[in-house]
């Protein structure tokens, strides 16, 4: 089969953030990852063998003299010298293993470097989405003029609904090619429509560059979970914070809340740092109560909520962001990340469930044990990591009291 992945800025901006992040502040920390299927899917025969086959061709995956002057352009808030990282990085298949049961059930993990294997999980999260389709003959109804289309309704809704939205959907999309219709299906639509609402880019790297667009981004759960499993779940958020704002000095500024849920969160959420990040993502929960307990808390601290910028990102269409959009109008600046069902929303296609997580960490390879974490959120579903450690966490923050 063709190589799936073939540019090394084909992935989502927070990952080279959160790299930078870590070699800055945890060069030495190791970690492991674990794959996670919400639909316990049943992968076709040769799977697995075909997956590490893909893998083992991103080692010939390395980042061009464009990308990074494209970074550069468009990142200002990386430092330089990560660049000299990223022209001297190559992928290693020995990083991951994989493997398929009997049944035909998928188990992929990492273990590594922290600042190596952070680069793998969206590249190998999009590679197992497509190459699902591949193997299955599903790609074959993958009709992408009609997608245009269709991308393109959405993104006139939302931009004369008043919606400010961004692409998020590298990492379960249907294909490549669904992603670049997606997103040049909604910048033809932006440049010919005029409206309160705008589509403002991509996560992706690659696919910003491609179409000039500005790549959005700022961190993922697994920062926050790295930090809870070497230094515990109770001050995680608070070290987070602090550690990304003395990496990037205020720009990046919207922070992640919901690794352990909102209260914890609340608690950890002092006054300096409300004013620092210019707002707050919401990834899980009802988001009209997550909207209501954001206010409140910047009311509680005397900041004004309408001056601070909550993008919502939990499993969004474009009728449920209208809606939050027409709620939230004049409580705060709303914007919306709109993942799968940007980039894998065609008829007859069932969008792959599937998430890789950070399962254990340790602070240095001298270290002869890990810590292993987990992430809560507002969802029970969206629980990850072993049942003993959920619990263990759930206990030391007093999760539900």
């Amino acid at each position: 089969m063709r190589q799936i992945i073939t540019h090394f800025t084909d992935d989502d901006l927070y990952k080279f953030t959160m790299c930078c992040a870590v070699i800055e502040n945890y060069p030495r920390t190791q970690v492991k990852y674990k794959f996670i299927d919400r639909n316990d899917t049943v992968y076709p025969r040769g799977f697995a063998v075909e997956l590490l086959r893909q893998i083992k061709f991103l080692e010939n995956v390395v980042i061009t003299d464009e990308e990074i002057s494209f970074m550069r352009h468009k990142c200002p808030y990386i430092p330089d010298w990560f660049y000299s990282f990223l022209k001297g990085f190559r992928y290693d298949s020995r990083w991951v293993s994989v493997s398929q049961d009997a049944e035909g059930h998928l188990e992929v993990g990492f273990e590594g470097n922290w600042s190596n294997t952070i680069l793998l999980e969206v590249k190998v999260l999009a590679i197992i989405s497509e190459l699902y389709y591949m193997f299955t003959g599903l790609d074959k109804a993958l009709d992408y003029s009609a997608y245009y289309g269709k991308s393109e309704s959405k993104a006139r809704r939302m931009i004369e609904g008043g919606c400010i939205f961004s692409d998020f959907g590298t990492r379960r999309r249907a294909s490549y090619k669904a992603q670049e219709t997606c997103i040049r299906a909604m910048k033809d639509c932006n440049d010919r429509i005029a409206g309160s609402g705008r589509f403002i880019g991509t996560s992706n790297v690659w696919f910003a560059m491609k179409y000039d667009l500005t790549p959005v981004g700022t961190m993922a759960h697994e920062f926050i979970c790295a930090i809870a499993g070497m230094y515990g779940p109770q001050m995680a958020n608070y070290i987070a914070m602090q550690t990304w704002a003395e990496t990037y000095r205020g720009a990046l500024g919207t922070f992640l809340f919901d690794t352990y849920g909102w209260k914890i969160f609340s608690l950890n959420f002092s006054e300096d740092y409300a004013n620092m990040f210019k707002g707050l993502r919401v990834d899980s929960g009802d988001n009209f109560k997550e909207l209501n307990l954001i206010v409140s808390k910047y009311k509680s601290l005397k900041i004004d909520p309408r001056t601070k910028q909550i993008v919502f990102s939990n499993g969004l269409d474009v009728d449920k962001a209208i809606e939050i959009q027409n709620y939230a109008h004049g409580k705060c600046l709303p914007s919306f990340g709109i993942g799968t069902h940007f980039t894998n929303d065609f008829s007859g296609i069932k969008p792959m469930n599937i998430v890789i997580k950070l399962v254990a960490v340790k602070i240095t390879e001298s270290w002869p044990f890990y810590c292993e974490t987990c992430k809560l959120s507002e969802d029970i579903g969206k629980y990850t990591g072993n049942p003993q450690t959920v619990k263990r966490f759930m206990e030391a923050i007093h999760f539900n009291e």
